[in-house]
């Protein structure tokens, strides 16, 4: 009894390793599609790379921000140019925008796009060597020259070329930003633009402070919201009419 007991619990433990791995990739996938706009697309099937734009943020302040919804298996160093999350089976490679530097590039790839595309010689000097043998195979994978989206015209990808995403692959509504604060717009049903970012980039603040505003007569305007607009005495007319009864 005591086996069939121990058995269950090892076997629900390993479910339970396997399951939160995949929701912190899911998470961390959710995460950025409803927070930051699509910007460019490459591969497709199991080797895919979607590039998204975090206006006006530094790279380790998007890092900070995923990492607080969904944490990776690993995290590189912090640095200003490039950051590495890696998950179950995709790797974030955050990098700073050279054409504009307070931009940072949300590089989404699979596990298998990073395989078969990147330098792993570039990859030394962010992520730990037991964790670069691991996902290049020890040596089997790992041979491209590619070093990320901003230099992808000097480092190119074996596979394909990045374009422009098309309707089908922007479902998330974009954010809108403004350059230069770091802070995240999000549109809500009604088309009214929210502020978040008071208490981090996905928190929302509540206002600090607001006033209601009225004419210079002292009175709110008829037909506002603060004051419902009077009804005006319905029209009668008199007319003539005749009943008449079936027979």
């Amino acid at each position: 009894m005591r086996n069939k007991t121990g058995t269950y619990w090892i076997k629900l433990l390993l479910v339970v390793s396997l399951i939160f791995p995949l929701l912190a990739a899911c998470g961390i996938n959710s995460t950025i599609e409803e927070n930051y706009p699509l910007e460019s697309v490459n591969g497709s099937g199991s080797q895919t790379s979607y590039v998204y734009r975090a206006a006006g943020v530094s790279v380790p302040d998007v890092a900070k921000a995923l990492v607080e919804q969904s944490k990776p298996d690993q995290q590189s160093p912090e640095k200003t140019d490039h950051m590495f999350l890696v998950y179950s089976d995709r790797v974030v490679h955050l990098q700073q925008d050279t054409a504009k530097p307070e931009d940072t590039l949300i590089e989404v790839d699979s596990k298998e796009y990073v395989r078969n595309n990147y330098d792993s010689s570039f990859l030394e000097g962010y992520l730990i060597a037991s964790l670069i043998d691991d996902l290049f195979d020890h040596g089997r994978y790992g041979h491209g020259n590619y070093r990320g989206y901003k230099e992808r015209d000097l480092y190119k990808p074996k596979s394909g070329k990045y374009r422009a995403p098309s309707a089908d692959e922007k479902k998330a509504i974009p954010p809108m930003t403004v350059n230069r604060t770091g802070s995240i717009f999000k549109r809500s049903k009604n088309a009214d633009s929210s502020k978040v970012g008071e208490g981090g980039l996905f928190n929302k603040a509540p206002p600090k402070s607001g006033k209601i505003t009225r004419d210079s007569g002292g009175e709110s305007k008829s037909g506002s919201w603060l004051e419902p607009r009077k009804s005006k005495k319905p029209k009668t007319r008199v007319g003539r009419g005749r009943v008449t009864r079936r027979r």
